[in-house]
């Protein structure tokens, strides 16, 4: 039996590798980019489906290339704008039994099995993380970037999150329990933006590349 699972572990490393080395060969090129995140259950007629939508468009006419998880919702939302601007738009696929499976509005599509590999990648290319309303693994992601930046593992950069009155409750008690217990410092929610339109999220992007 346990030759059965070392050899299982070594397959396994051999798929992580081969994760790994497809989103590196594949996005080694795309330039400037920006991170969508947001619920998938997310429908067309959402005012912040609408908001992504006009978001991908704008950051493709910038010519930054949108990431998103390449899922329905907001992801394909984002994933649209910037498709329908003739930008390019970019999904990390991850395999799921339900709900996630690629949108119809991908320049480039990458499927992850691990989590982690995927991870990855939507950090290492960003310039920006932009966090929509969204579920447990909107948070996921929320928090990672909190604690690579707050560890320095990755240079700074922002973390927008869009409609205030959904994550002001959150916010809230982050200051006012984990903060207040110095379980964080103040410096640790400085990178935290709030907006509320595609205009101030783009608006906030390029004043932060013309920074760096």
């Amino acid at each position: 039996m346990f030759g059965d699972s070392l050899k299982e572990d070594t397959w396994r490393i051999f798929r992580i590798m081969a994760e790994f080395t497809e989103g590196f060969e594949k996005l080694n090129d795309i330039g400037p980019a920006v991170t969508v995140f947001g619920s998938a259950r997310t429908q067309p007629d959402n005012k912040y489906y609408q908001e992504a939508v006009k978001l991908g468009g704008m950051l493709a006419h910038e010519g930054i290339s949108v990431i998103t998880g390449g899922g329905p919702g907001i992801m394909e939302a984002a994933n649209k704008g910037a498709y329908e601007a003739k930008g390019r738009s970019i999904g990390l696929n991850i395999e799921l039994p339900h709900e996630q499976k690629p949108n119809p509005y991908l320049t480039d599509s990458i499927d992850f099995h691990y989590f982690f590999a995927r991870k990855v990648m939507f950090v290492k290319y960003a310039t920006a993380f932009v966090i929509f309303p969204g579920g447990y693994g909107t948070l996921d992601e929320l928090f990672e970037s909190f604690t690579l930046i707050q560890t320095q593992i990755i240079k700074p950069f922002p973390v927008i999150m869009v409609g205030r009155e959904y994550w002001e409750g959150l916010i809230g008690w982050l200051e006012d329990t984990m903060l207040a217990r110095k379980n964080i410092d103040e410096v640790d929610l400085d990178f935290i933006i709030f907006a509320e339109t595609a205009e101030e999220v783009t608006s906030i992007i390029k004043k932060h590349r013309e920074r760096s």
